[in-house]
């Protein structure tokens, strides 16, 4: 079974007939590879199909065309795809971790994550990768023997570490880790089951990471037009943009509006994944003999943009930061909805029974910090609609988010 992927897969790829195994010892399965088991789980997850109604930028009353966490996810998914394979890179597990990375993010997109972080602000903060750890390690409940997925060391080691190493060797957190600690969520799952995380991950995992910044750039340019938040020769303000509308109005001088928006964002895309392959092959020439424990030791991500495309990265980022993400109509559903979440916060801290019956259990005599946790775990795995039903159902005004 394994030895089919052998003819295309690096040296330095991560092997899933070598893999570290899971935490809880299976038989290995006669049709597929330990990664593509992983995938498949993930899909199959309550917490994947929860990502059609969670928000991206937009609230899903904006309208059907825009993205949701689940249509991101499988952009992300198809890049990450195309690039590990131009790499002989493992498909199914960079796929694996493009498809699992945003299991934690809680209602109404970013949103949802400060309103979370402010509620548990004295009780370590919230932070969606290590939400994303523990719904697949033991929020999901799905299987007679064992709490979570129980994916493989390799994919749970890309969930916690695809945009880097979370601490240094001695233990202490690096600079990009955003409450300035590792989660505790993370620390606890450490200490049963060791991640390395100190160590970079696997070259799919990087994969994964810049798979996720090429499509959430692309498609929020794609949904800032569509919402009529900017026009598109708006965009010329990003030298990298204007290059490209520049060669698709040579092409095609007098192409409708539809047509030309889609082929600037098949083209960015295009011109991102392009230029990753490019780059990494050049970073990993020194590599081609290493193994995959050599790349986590490196000591430095491989996978990378070029130079002009980093620029272009941030450029794009600056952009869609002022017109898009702190625009007046988006910011005053953010605000509203980091109302809901703090509210929903509150109601339930006041008073448990507002909870299901199956996440009251076990907070009777429960501390404060684990009543508090167990509640943001519920609120995290809510969809934009059933919050603001739940809202409906606990409060007299409910905002309509529009």
């Amino acid at each position: 079974m394994e030895g089919r992927f052998d003819r295309w897969r690096a040296a330095y790829a991560t092997d899933p007939a070598r893999s570290r195994g899971r935490l809880f010892v299976e038989a290995p399965s006669p049709t597929r590879s330990e990664f593509q088991r992983d995938r498949d789980r993930i899909i199959h997850s309550t917490a994947f199909r929860r990502l059609k109604h969670k928000t991206q930028v937009f609230v899903f009353h904006e309208g059907d065309h825009f993205r949701t966490r689940l249509t991101h996810t499988i952009e992300v998914a198809q890049i990450a795809r195309s690039i590990s394979r131009a790499l002989g890179l493992d498909e199914d597990l960079a796929e694996a971790l493009a498809l699992s990375h945003d299991l934690g993010h809680p209602p109404f997109g970013h949103t949802g994550e400060d309103a979370l972080a402010y509620c548990l602000r004295n009780d370590g903060g919230f932070d969606h990768n290590a939400q994303a750890l523990k719904v697949v390690t033991a929020l999901e409940r799905r299987y007679p023997d064992f709490d979570g997925l129980n994916l493989s060391w390799e994919t749970l080691e890309g969930l916690v570490k695809h945009n880097g190493p979370l601490t240094d060797a001695k233990g202490d957190a690096l600079p990009h880790v955003k409450s300035k600690s590792v989660p505790q969520d993370i620390l606890d799952f450490e200490s049963v089951f060791p991640l390395a995380i100190s160590d970079h991950a696997g070259l799919e995992a990087q994969v994964a990471a810049l798979s996720d910044d090429i499509a959430y750039n692309t498609h929020d340019i794609d949904d800032g037009l569509r919402a009529g938040l900017f026009a598109i020769d708006e965009l010329r303000e990003v030298p990298f943009i204007s290059a490209i509308l520049n060669d698709i109005d040579r092409q095609w001088p007098k192409l409708e509006t539809t047509r030309r928006i889609h082929e600037l964002v098949r083209r960015v895309i295009t011109r991102f994944v392009e230029g990753v392959i490019r780059a990494s092959q050049e970073t990993l020439k020194p590599y081609q003999s290493a193994s995959v424990n050599d790349i986590r030791n490196a000591g430095i991500t491989l996978i990378r943009f070029p130079e002009e495309l980093s620029e272009a990265d941030r450029a794009i980022k600056k952009f869609l930061f002022a017109r898009m993400y702190r625009s007046p109509s988006v910011m005053k559903i953010r605000n509203d909805a980091e109302q809901v979440i703090r509210d929903l916060f509150d109601a339930y801290i006041a008073d448990i029974s507002h909870l299901p019956k199956e996440w009251q259990q076990g907070l009777e005599g429960s501390n404060r910090l684990q009543t508090r946790r167990r509640i943001a775990d519920y609120i995290a795995g809510m969809t934009d609609r059933f919050a603001l039903d739940e809202h409906r159902r606990l409060f007299d005004v409910t905002p309509e988010l529009r």
